[in-house]
């Protein structure tokens, strides 16, 4: 028996003067009842392996199947207070984004945990945090394990492109492309290949850019990152040409590229498949 689940079954059951076994309920004993708010912190709780004690998590937190069917409590942005009391959680695990939310938990005396999931080394700490606490530990440095084996694997394959990772359907190249700057982990992942991001900015808030701004970058290569084509009624292609019309080394090469798996942009245990993927990127680009 594990040492934490000995001394609560100690402590759980005392025997009176009379020899009448009393069953004395306590916090420490109970099973934990997490609130997840967010679709990544919700996917790496349950790869850490505890999805059983995931009582409540956001309208996008699909993934895996069983986090379907679990109550909603609203969006990202918009969790609902009411929602998440009704479940009677011990424990709401939320991003830097709900500062206000975990204020009005912190009054009502329920624990909640922030972990920032923005750079690289957050993702890897935070994973790290949540295994501790989880008493998961082994299954966390195993994932950062594969973490760091996949971000090697990208290395060397091409040098010093400059990259453009690139958000949203835009089907018409003028304003509003919103793209990857160094406040994110697809910076240091670009970094790490031994490349460089095409977009150099200090802004902390979502760079957007229009056309004038991205044939001055010239990218070497694109990434568009664009879920739900079908549930659009789009092909890739209505994606990908208009970048192809476009006077810069990308397009000119041919190294516009469209990634539309669930798991783009959730900085989650299945970064490592982003990863692959982009690896796989890579080498198409080394051929052109």
């Amino acid at each position: 028996m594990h040492p934490n689940k000995m001394t609560c079954a100690l402590k759980y059951a005392r025997r009176s003067l009379f020899g009448v076994l009393l069953i004395t309920p306590l916090l420490l004993c109970a099973k934990e009842r997490i609130v997840t708010l967010s679709p990544a912190i919700n996917e790496i709780v349950y790869a850490l392996g505890a999805g059983d004690d995931v009582v409540g998590n956001t309208t996008y937190s699909l993934y895996p199947e069983a986090s379907k069917t679990v109550a909603k409590v609203g969006g990202y942005f918009s969790p609902n207070l009411e929602k998440i009391l009704a479940l009677r959680p011990t424990l709401v695990i939320m991003q830097p984004n709900n500062a206000k939310l975990a204020a009005q938990l912190a009054k009502l005396h329920i624990k909640t945990m922030t972990v920032p999931i923005d750079r690289l080394a957050h993702i890897k700490g935070s994973i790290l945090k949540l295994g501790k606490h989880l008493q998961k530990s082994d299954r966390a440095k195993a994932i950062i394990s594969r973490i760091d084996e996949a971000l090697k694997q990208t290395q060397g394959i091409v040098k010093n492109k400059k990259i453009l990772i690139v958000f949203g359907h835009n089907t018409v190249i003028s304003g509003n492309i919103f793209v990857a700057g160094q406040n994110l982990y697809f910076d240091d992942i670009i970094t790490a290949s031994g490349n460089t991001n095409a977009l150099h900015s200090d802004r902390k808030g979502q760079p957007v850019l229009n056309r004038e701004n991205i044939i001055v970058l010239n990218p070497d290569i694109v990434i568009l990152l664009a879920r739900d084509l079908k549930k659009l009624g789009l092909h890739k292609n209505d994606l990908i040409d208009p970048w192809l019309s476009l006077p810069i080394r990308a397009a000119k090469q041919r190294n516009i590229y469209l990634l539309n798996k669930t798991y783009d942009g959730i900085p989650s245990d299945r970064l490592v498949l982003f990863l692959q993927d982009f690896k796989a990127i890579l080498h198409a680009a080394k051929d052109h």
